[in-house]
């Protein structure tokens, strides 16, 4: 298999085939990523997507799963998205899922007739990074949309039929009262979206990044591990929908918690408090564990 640059999935996807639709990410400018910093944003010519989806079957014969790479596929014009989803189907009979990382910008630039017509044709999941409820933090990580336009693209995924994840920042605003306002703000635009996954990491300084940067000249505080878990507990305690499947357990997390609000909230809020209560190190993840 052939690819260009730093290729990242999420960890649901680690049993996906990786097709790489897109070179980088269309926006890039968040200041906290790094990741495709090694590499200008290219859209891949159609061709070339045909002949790695016959290299893959080749290689790899009937899939089940494949991820769209690499920052954000839903970028791609939507009739070229058809005809990738068409091809991959025709080739895998087995093909039962298809994920991609969408970003807001990108998202809202469909319209919900034209994400309905990717999920008929059988773009079954979006992970979105909405990191934040904050207008304030949106706009100081660089976002480049506030609140109200990241819960449009998330509302439009979900009420196009599209299995949403999202994902959220442990810590993204820094010490201070900041913190408890993300947290809160951040609980209730999922209220307000009503992902199917909500998937929490914390916020760590990559190298050449902006926020790196910020770090080192002493403009940004981090939050220590319990005051992340704070954060955390914030979000168990405000998130008032049923049947969202919470997965905390990232390797960027202190503390890796899973459950389903709001069947599993007594026994997440009683583990996150018993930390808290207790301040035990040893239940938390060093730092020589936690990874990206």
């Amino acid at each position: 298999m052939r690819y260009e640059g730093t290729v990242i999935r999420p960890f649901s996807e680690a049993n996906s085939y990786l097709l790489q639709c897109t070179l980088g990410c269309s926006h890039n400018k968040c200041t906290f990523c790094g990741t495709y910093k090694d590499k200008p944003f290219r859209i891949r010519p159609i061709e070339e997507i045909r002949t790695d989806i016959r290299m893959a079957l080749d290689h790899y014969g009937d899939l089940e799963k494949v991820f769209l790479c690499d920052g954000d596929a839903i970028v791609l014009p939507t009739d070229m998205l058809l005809e990738i989803l068409h091809e991959l189907y025709a080739t895998f009979p087995s093909l039962r899922h298809v994920g991609t990382y969408v970003g807001p910008q990108s998202t809202l630039g469909k319209s919900l007739e034209e994400l309905i017509t990717l999920r008929a044709a059988g773009l079954t999941k979006a992970y979105l990074g909405v990191e934040t409820g904050d207008d304030q933090v949106l706009k100081e990580i660089n976002k480049k949309v506030d609140g109200a336009g990241m819960l449009m693209a998330g509302r439009r995924l979900v009420e196009a039929g599209i299995n949403l994840s999202a994902m959220v920042l442990l810590g993204i605003a820094g010490k201070g009262p900041r913190s408890h306002e993300h947290a809160t703000a951040t609980a209730e635009i999922i209220n307000r979206m009503k992902p199917h996954y909500l998937a929490a990491l914390t916020v760590t300084p990559i190298p050449r990044t902006p926020l790196y940067s910020q770090v080192s000249a002493g403009k940004f505080e981090l939050l220590d591990p319990f005051e992340t878990l704070a954060e955390m507990r914030t979000l168990f305690e405000h998130i008032t929908i049923d049947n969202l499947k919470f997965v905390g357990v990232h390797a960027s997390n202190y503390l890796p918690i899973n459950g389903t609000l709001q069947r599993d909230k007594a026994r997440m809020l009683a583990t996150v408090d018993e930390v808290l209560n207790t301040k035990d190190h040893t239940r938390m993840r060093s730092e020589g564990m936690r990874g990206l």
